[in-house]
């Protein structure tokens, strides 16, 4: 069993330069896969395939979170990303352009992320996460709402915060301390201690520890 990732670019057909938006969008995950701790990274990060869509797998439903979690805190301004999580088997099947992703684990994905544009387009405008679990993971369905319920609280907090916000707390998340933010955004210490915590930041930086704890 593993984690399928798909996800794709909210609004892509309307950004001003989609060719520049794609080379700072892999630049970013780049960066987020490499600041994912060690023993919490995967072989296989998110990658576009075609499109505006990007896949990858994860070895757990925890690591995938967490990975999702710092994406989204990576991205350039003006790039968001939507991601569908499917619980299941997968396997590559031969091709002469290279393996080909399939099985449920994709399957679940798909619908995953086709789940979580239908909320965002009505309920819920800044859902940005769904997990869906393939048919025969039946054990999963308790872990899968859990799982999604966490997902809508963490979009809805990270939705509602700015570019600066984000960087911040990317940083705070991969080791940077307060001072070394204050220079990088040209600001006071306290400014940043004020902006993230009136953005609850903290929240978003224990959850992610909790998520990548080793065991």
């Amino acid at each position: 069993m593993v984690i399928a990732v798909i996800a794709d670019i909210v609004g892509s057909r309307t950004l001003a330069d989609r060719a520049a938006a794609q080379r700072d969008l892999e630049s970013a995950l780049e960066r987020a896969s490499l600041a994912m701790p060690e023993h919490a990274r995967t072989a296989d990060p998110l990658r576009a395939v075609v499109g505006d869509e990007l896949q990858g797998t994860f070895p757990s439903l925890r690591i995938a979170l967490a990975a999702t979690t710092l994406q989204r805190l990576a991205l350039p301004p003006g790039v968001d990303l939507r991601f569908g999580l499917g619980i299941g088997p997968a396997e590559e099947i031969p091709s002469a352009a290279g393996a080909l992703a399939e099985g449920p684990a994709w399957w679940a994905a798909r619908a995953a992320v086709e789940r979580v544009e239908e909320l965002a387009a009505r309920e819920v405008p800044q859902a940005r996460t769904w997990v869906a679990a393939a048919p025969e993971e039946r054990a999963a369905t308790e872990l899968v709402r859990i799982a999604n319920a966490g997902a809508l609280a963490r979009d809805r907090l990270i939705g509602r915060w700015s570019d600066r916000v984000r960087r911040l707390v990317y940083g705070r998340i991969t080791g940077a301390t307060q001072a070394e933010l204050a220079d990088a955004e040209g600001i006071s210490q306290s400014a940043v201690s004020q902006t993230l915590s009136a953005a609850g930041a903290t929240t978003i930086i224990a959850g992610f520890e909790e998520l990548v704890a080793p065991g």
